[in-house]
């Protein structure tokens, strides 16, 4: 997977690459920290701002990430063990 970056504007009024996505463009894409995590995708906690560009991106590369995701197979169901009772000890 190539590495995705957010985009900010500098004091200058340019498009720059930033360190990560705001919390506030994952929390407007749909996803949290831990989501972020297991798709790769970078994280910058000191941003506070909101980009629609960058939303867009993070939910693309969600879809992407879930449709490349493989479907976990069922557990095999088992029985419940019954319970032994306990043996109280002899004082």
């Amino acid at each position: 997977m190539h590495h995705i970056k957010a985009i900010v504007t500098n004091r200058a009024g340019r498009k720059v690459e930033s360190r990560g996505f705001s919390l506030t463009e994952l929390k407007n894409a749909g996803l949290n920290k831990q989501d972020a995590k297991k798709i790769g995708i970078p994280l910058d906690v000191k941003r506070k701002s909101v980009h629609d560009e960058n939303v867009q991106t993070l939910k693309a590369q969600a879809e992407k990430a879930k449709a490349e995701a493989k479907p976990k197979e069922p557990k095999p169901e088992t029985k419940p063990e019954e319970k032994k009772p306990k043996k109280k000890a002899k004082s």
